[in-house]
């Protein structure tokens, strides 16, 4: 059960390796928080979808599967929704419209299709938390690289525990590079993570 729990950190990162969930990644990752941010919010709801559909996999007609898991991570996605812009709305904000696209992020389905439909409980608990926590820290790490190079500052909090705080990282004098807090500087960032990535794999 540590196996499905730990593949999704490293050796199954879906943002690594499988290369899920990248519109999020790119878009959301200006800053630390936001990356925490969305990460929470699919830990959450993949982790809880994954459990509701392992439920009920034996009862679901094959025909309309699809529909009904889509219908399941809908309802966990709204509470994150609900919940988000209830008591950070500051992030909710800064998200946008990438919250409720988790509704149709490759992850969620991706994990509900090919493992929370043909497992137990515990098991797709266990895969849709690793899957989750592996989301979550490539999107911290690279919220992280480049807020500080693209804004000289980091933004460290905890969505609903911890307020947002921003530090200056370089001081007043600070020449930013405004192209990684934008798209091309996402891309920038995740290939080199990917490459790092691969990288590791080959030396070990």
């Amino acid at each position: 059960m540590l196996k499905e729990f730990t593949k999704g950190i490293l050796k199954e990162n879906p943002i690594l390796v499988l290369a899920l969930g990248l519109c999020p990644t790119l878009a959301v990752t200006t800053t630390a928080y936001n990356g925490i941010g969305m990460g929470v919010a699919v830990i959450f709801v993949l982790t809880m979808s994954n459990i509701i559909i392992s439920l009920i996999r034996k009862t679901v007609p094959s025909k309309i599967r699809i529909p009904i898991f889509i219908t399941v991570i809908a309802t966990f996605v709204t509470i994150v929704k609900l919940v988000m812009a209830g008591y950070t709305p500051s992030l909710s904000k800064q998200l946008g419209i990438f919250v409720p696209l988790i509704v149709v992020n490759c992850i969620i389905l991706g994990r509900a299709e090919a493992f929370a439909s043909k497992h137990g409980v515990l098991v797709s608990a266990l895969d849709g938390l690793g899957m989750g926590i592996g989301f979550t820290i490539v999107l911290f790490l690279m919220g992280v690289v480049r807020e500080i190079i693209g804004s000289g500052t980091l933004t460290l909090g905890f969505p609903l525990l911890a307020d947002p705080h921003t530090i200056s990282v370089f001081g007043k004098g600070y020449s930013s590079a405004l192209l990684m807090i934008l798209p091309p500087g996402g891309f920038l960032t995740l290939g080199t993570f990917m490459w790092l990535k691969q990288l590791l794999m080959k030396n070990e």
